[in-house]
């Protein structure tokens, strides 16, 4: 069995021959510092950082660390605004910080040296007119959201090594790109029509491109959606809303793809998903991915047994022990056996490998998880 037999039996709770060691990329600076030790070549890094997940430059350094491959092999369509803002600087601070409208046009601080999130400070969509002059007519359907032909190479899977997805685009997690956290908390009290209005738009599109690229005769082994409308103590928006205005959507979404064979569904939503998860699990998301321990140590385990087979995961290796030592992998690795023991479970690193992390630590995780057997 190859890597794509191997992960389609786990998730359906089939017979496999062995788990794949799967990661979720890394940060630039995470290759850029193992670059200057030696690790791996400055051409690596750098084609990494061009070209991104499942590129020949991170083939590479995933065969160097022991990964069998990366597990965001999904392929996009593009239902976001078409085309984006463009970036404009706003004000320049003493500092050297910048005021920015980003491509989605939400209003940013970006400061110097500072490779995180920029700071939320306002947003380009403050009223209806807005919407309607300035957002609505990039949000229109259009068939080269979808590239068709490019589709088509996806539509053997006789000689495919790894699982290929379809990335589904986002039902609200994107509205909070637009609008900002508090904005998006503000918008349903202030005018809950436009609030409605958006959801729908923006479900609308990704339901167009989903069905576009599924008629193109490609095949799946999964599909995916990005979300992260969540944070340490649980969602951004609230799950009654989440319930009434995005639910339907994702009914519609996962009952089309249904129809073309696809049934493993996931998404990609950080923080604690507790209250949210019922409602994935009952509108046909069943995979979590990732699952991200944080600090309130999130697990598969009490889901499970909450939720029973139903759902299932990827993610969940606390990717801290990186930077640590050889006992604090054992530990982890210990912690994950009963877990990978459930089924319908992969271990991943939750999100991307960070900058603290060592080089030969991350090698020995993959040799030690090699060794378990199921």
């Amino acid at each position: 069995m190859n890597y794509r037999e191997n992960i389609n039996a786990i998730l359906h709770y089939e017979k496999f021959d062995k788990m794949p060691i799967v990661s979720f990329g890394y940060w630039r600076e995470t290759l850029e510092k193992w670059a200057q030790e030696g690790h791996i070549t400055q051409e690596e890094a750098k084609g990494y950082a061009r070209y991104g997940d499942n590129s020949e430059a991170d083939k590479t350094v995933m065969q160097k660390l022991g990964f069998d491959f990366n597990w965001n092999s999904c392929v996009g369509v593009n239902p976001q605004l078409y085309p984006a803002f463009e970036r404009k600087v706003l004000e320049e601070h003493s500092d050297g910080s910048l005021t920015v409208r980003d491509g989605q046009g939400l209003i940013v601080l970006e400061k110097p040296g500072v490779v995180s999130i920029p700071a939320e400070i306002g947003t380009s969509l403050t009223d209806r007119k807005v919407w309607e002059e300035e957002y609505l007519p990039k949000l229109q359907w259009s068939e080269d959201r979808v590239r068709t032909e490019y589709l088509k190479n996806f539509s053997d899977t006789s000689k495919r090594e790894i699982p290929i997805g379809l990335h589904c685009g986002s039902l609200i997690g994107y509205m909070r790109n637009l609008l900002g956290v508090e904005q998006l908390s503000y918008l349903y009290v202030d005018d809950e029509d436009l609030y409605k209005e958006i959801v729908d738009t923006l479900a609308g599109l990704c339901y167009r491109c989903v069905k576009a690229a599924l008629e193109s005769g490609a095949k799946f082994d999964y599909a995916h959606f990005w979300e992260d409308i969540c944070y340490k103590n649980g969602p951004l928006v609230s799950p009654y809303v989440f319930e009434d205005y995005v639910a339907p959507h994702y009914k519609k979404i996962t009952e089309l793809l249904q129809q073309y064979g696809v049934d493993i569904v996931s998404v990609d939503c950080d923080g604690c998903i507790d209250t949210l998860l019922p409602i994935w699990l009952k509108n046909g998301v069943n995979t979590m991915f990732p699952i991200e321990v944080g600090t309130w140590n999130a697990s598969i385990a009490p889901w499970r047994e909450k939720y029973g087979k139903e759902l299932r995961g990827v993610g969940g290796m606390n990717k801290t022990v990186f930077a640590r030592d050889y006992a604090a992998i054992d530990a982890e690795i210990e912690r994950l056996k009963p877990l990978i023991a459930l089924g319908g479970y992969i271990p991943c690193p939750d999100h991307r490998i960070a900058p603290d992390a060592k080089f030969e630590n991350v090698q020995y995780y993959c040799e030690q998880l090699r060794k378990i057997v199921i």
